[in-house]
């Protein structure tokens, strides 16, 4: 009689290789924005610096103007969250459900609690990390070259992307496309959902940390309110995930 060996629960190093591309594109992105914030810091800035001089000229273009690379960079940071959200919703969770891999995987030794956390973490550290880099070099950027900035920090692609709010911001939207893919269980239903939610999230951030009346005194006291605000989301979110997923696998 040939007995089947039971087949090993997915690993953390099969959920990488699994999700290899989108991590590949998030490295990327992470790269390549880190990279032209060093550029506007060690060549653009210098350069609008010495422009400013008696006797100096400078021509620009739409690729080469520091604010114009600022104001990019900023708005690609504050709903990066978005495009996060909608992986995690559809590729993550919701794809799994949908084809029935995920079901397939909890008849092998693997519960779905352990399948759900190892996929959180999985995907959750490399995007904490790259989103805390991001945070931090854009911080470091426009805190050293405002002399040669327009922007204020009460503008959302100031304000979201230049400290802990942004790495929030990536938790949160990974937690609110795992709940909607745990609850939709079809890819491109829970596509749409988790990225609009994120994206109300986001928006309404606009107006959550603006005084009723004045202009806003500081950064540090709104910025750190917002922060606390989407981690509570985010914890609340991936709580709601896992009590989802225990109704549907009871």
């Amino acid at each position: 009689m040939t007995v089947l060996a039971p087949v090993r629960p997915a690993t953390r190093r099969t959920l990488l290789r699994l999700h290899r591309p989108a991590l590949l594109v998030w490295a990327a992105f992470v790269l390549l924005t880190v990279g032209e914030l060093l550029w506007v810091h060690y060549a653009a800035a210098p350069r609008d610096r010495s422009c400013a001089h008696p006797g100096h000229w400078c021509t620009y273009t739409a690729f080469t103007d520091t604010n114009n690379v600022m104001n990019l960079l900023g708005e690609a940071l504050s709903y990066a969250p978005c495009a996060v959200a909608a992986w995690a919703g559809a590729a993550l969770i919701g794809r799994e459900l949908e084809t029935g891999t995920a079901q397939l995987a909890w008849t092998q030794a693997v519960t779905p609690v352990r399948w759900l956390t190892a996929k959180l973490t999985t995907a959750a550290l490399p995007l904490l990390a790259g989103a805390a880099l991001l945070a931090l070099a854009y911080g470091t950027v426009w805190s050293a070259d405002q002399d040669v900035l327009v922007t204020d920090w009460t503008w959302d692609r100031v304000f979201v992307p230049r400290g802990p709010l942004l790495p929030a911001l990536v938790l949160c939207a990974l937690a609110l496309g795992t709940l909607a893919g745990l609850a939709l269980r079809r890819t491109l239903p829970a596509l749409a959902a988790a990225c609009a939610a994120t994206l109300a999230l986001r928006l309404y951030l606009h107006e959550l940390w603006r005084p009723p009346h004045g202009p806003p005194t500081g950064f540090w006291p709104p910025h750190l309110a917002a922060t606390g605000m989407v981690l509570t989301v985010a914890a609340s979110a991936t709580a709601a995930a896992y009590a989802v997923l225990r109704h549907r696998t009871a």
